[in-house]
């Protein structure tokens, strides 16, 4: 008789074991991902941007935050994790849980740090999954405003005759700053003196006190700067001119048509992030994209959102391709590498 309730008891443990790995396996979304679809999200997202607080794609994430909250029904916390040219905050994401609660915002620099970081610990084709792109922000060719070149073609020539005295600022290795700037100098056909700094907060001070001679910086960063007259401006890099800067003409209107680039940015989540998780949060985007407050404050930053097909984790995709191999032949060329 007892020998018969042992066999019972440990069977009914062997069925509540079996049921308790099938349950957990059915948690994880089946395929080894994390995160439950059906209730995400009951928690708060955090959102990592790779750069400091106050600089453009901090700017850009805290603009969609509350809209893509609102949608999700849930709370979305923006960190900002620094270091080596935004690789240190996509590292972390690429590790971390893949449950949805973990997101990262990155900018132009997901496509170029393969090629500059020859030690690199994650690969963003294999290591995310794209969620959607965001916005493509203009970038501007702004200097001192005592710098002497009254034009884009004046600077070409200044900085031609005196190279070796001409300071290029930029956000450190593989900002968009210094991205900009190896575009300039290779369109110049000269080599400068580059200033590299913590971010393109510290080094548009400088800028503006005159330490420094010239920079390329995002919209975000310096429509403020261009209106208030403290920098002097000589061209966009876009095709078109920004609204938001209608008598700054466009690099190719200023004799410099070589020298086109824009800063986009996109959303990721680790690469086992289930599919429905990222759907949602593709979703949230587009809603926030939508948003005319959104729209609104990124109009008088010289930016817009990207068309609601953009927004999608297939466009993001495409890009990022697309972009790597640009990056890779540009800065190949240009003989710039991190160790």
């Amino acid at each position: 008789m007892t020998t018969t309730r042992h066999r019972v008891a440990a069977r009914m443990i062997a069925a509540l074991g079996a049921l308790s790995l099938l349950a957990a396996c059915s948690g994880n979304g089946g395929g080894g991902s994390g995160g439950d679809a059906s209730s995400y999200p009951d928690q708060n997202i955090t959102i990592v941007v790779p750069f400091s607080a106050g600089g453009p794609t901090d700017t850009v994430t805290r603009m969609i935050a509350e809209p893509m909250a609102a949608k999700l029904g849930g709370k979305i916390v923006v960190q900002n994790v620094e270091g080596a040219g935004g690789t240190v905050g996509a590292g972390e994401v690429s590790q971390a849980d893949p449950d949805g609660y973990t997101v990262l915002m990155h900018h132009i620099g997901m496509s170029t740090a393969p090629a500059l970081y020859k030690n690199l610990d994650y690969k963003p084709l294999e290591d995310f999954k794209m969620v959607g792109l965001v916005t493509e922000v203009p970038m501007t060719v702004v200097a001192r405003k005592d710098f002497a070149p009254a034009t884009l073609q004046d600077l070409v020539a200044h900085v031609k005759a005196n190279a070796d005295k001409v300071t290029l600022a930029n956000a450190g290795i593989g900002a968009a700053s210094h991205l900009c700037g190896l575009l300039f100098q290779t369109a110049a056909g000269v080599k400068l003196q580059e200033v590299p700094y913590q971010g393109t907060g510290p080094a548009l001070t400088d800028l503006v006190g005159g330490q420094v001679d010239f920079m390329c910086d995002q919209t975000t960063n310096t429509s403020g700067q261009i209106a208030a007259g403290k920098v002097k401006a000589y061209a966009v890099t876009t095709p078109e001119r920004v609204k938001s800067l209608p008598d700054l003409p466009t690099t190719a209107e200023a004799g410099l048509s070589q020298l086109q680039v824009s800063v986009w940015h996109g959303l990721y989540v680790p690469a086992d992030t289930p599919d429905e998780i990222v759907q949602k949060l593709s979703e949230a985007l587009k809603v926030a994209l939508a948003d005319q407050g959104v729209i609104d404050q990124m109009a008088k930053l010289g930016t817009a959102p990207v068309p609601a097909e953009d927004a999608t984790p297939q466009a993001h995709r495409a890009k990022l391709e697309e972009q790597l191999g640009t990056w890779a032949k540009i800065i190949a060329d240009a003989g710039v590498t991190v160790s």
